[in-house]
């Protein structure tokens, strides 16, 4: 077992209590923000402990996107993060991507239901992708791979994070939404502000958006945006891949930035808007073209789609191995338990 297991873990539930405990000592400010650069510094370097790709990314994608903004919106006293929540409440709100909220029982037996069903689907898609590429890459073309690969990473993020839902509903948490069918936008501002990565809105919009936008109106506010976000998943990619940044990911942000502002501005001038049957087929067309052209190659070409497609194969067969290790243990618990009553038997 890696170290990284236990070790992750704890070091950033002990950062997250010491920020919790400096947060509530200061005054937002430049005192506060000064007291948790300690915490933002590990924050950065904890990922690199994780030796896997797709978990390291995930870890980079709480703790250095979500993470280190939630902190830094505690420093000057915004965000969704309060030195008065209690202490293990803090710790999941500021380390994974949830928010408090309370929730009646039968709703949360159904959404509970409605998740694992949900879940469960998406992991059998994932593994079918997965096996069809393992067994069939050479003879996939690299766009159609490309395509694959997004609908693998959908299906992981819209599967794993609800099901880190379920322990924060123990202490009264729900988990902030990531995706709302992103398959049906009818609009790019659609997608990027209701349907697609909804926690990084929710993150990018107090921010980077607002700010921008009070001192140099909407058009600039929403290029802030997408500049800072293309930023800051070319980040991503190098704690995936370890690989310089191209610039092909922040060009991808920058790219659809801009035909957001047209599409507000086209909006503006005539009334009229095509139907939801002809926008969103122009929209998913679009997003999907863009990033197989700039996006995914970042991410999954050069050789990358080799090595997770490696790592997927090796965790499997662990996952195989530690079955019939649990399976072997419990026939042999079954032989003892049968020998000891014949013994018993002849006791008698």
């Amino acid at each position: 077992m890696h170290h990284s297991v236990a070790t992750v873990p704890l070091a950033v539930t002990a950062a997250m209590l010491y920020a919790r405990f400096a947060a509530f000592s200061t005054r937002p400010g430049l005192c506060r923000l000064f007291a948790l650069i300690p915490v933002l510094a590990l924050l950065l370097v904890l990922p690199f402990l994780i030796p896997l790709y797709g978990v390291r990314g995930l870890v980079a994608f709480f703790l250095v996107w979500l993470g280190e903004f939630k902190l830094l919106l505690l420093a000057f006293g915004h965000g969704p993060l309060d030195p008065h929540i209690r202490p293990l409440p803090f710790v999941f709100t500021a380390a994974l991507p949830v928010k408090l909220r309370q929730i009646s029982k039968d709703a949360d037996v159904i959404k509970t239901k409605t998740v694992l069903l949900s879940s469960s689907i998406k992991f059998a898609i994932t593994a079918v992708i997965v096996h069809h590429l393992h067994h069939s890459k050479e003879r996939t073309h690299p766009y159609a791979a490309f395509v694959l690969f997004g609908v693998i990473t959908y299906c992981i993020l819209d599967s794993v994070l609800p099901c880190l839902a379920a322990t924060g509903r123990a202490l009264g948490m729900e988990l902030e939404p990531q995706f709302n069918k992103p398959y049906l936008s009818a609009s790019l501002e659609d997608f990027w502000g209701r349907r697609w990565n909804l926690m990084v809105s929710a993150v990018l919009r107090p921010s980077v958006y607002n700010p921008v936008r009070a001192r140099l109106g909407v058009p600039a506010g929403v290029l802030a945006t997408f500049l800072v976000s293309g930023l800051m998943h070319e980040v991503m990619a190098y704690y995936l891949t370890f690989r310089a940044p191209t610039g092909q990911v922040t060009a991808f942000f920058v790219l659809h930035g801009a035909s957001m502002c047209a599409e507000r501005w086209c909006a503006c001038r005539w009334s009229a808007r095509p139907p939801r049957v002809v926008a969103t087929p122009l929209v998913v067309a679009f997003v999907v073209t863009t990033a197989c052209w700039l996006f995914l190659p970042a991410i999954f070409g050069g050789g990358m789609d080799d090595l997770y497609l490696a790592e997927a194969a090796a965790l499997a067969s662990s996952f195989r191995d530690v079955g019939a290790r649990f399976l072997g243990l419990g026939s042999l618990g079954s032989y003892c338990l049968i020998t000891c009553g014949r013994l018993m038997d002849v006791v008698d």
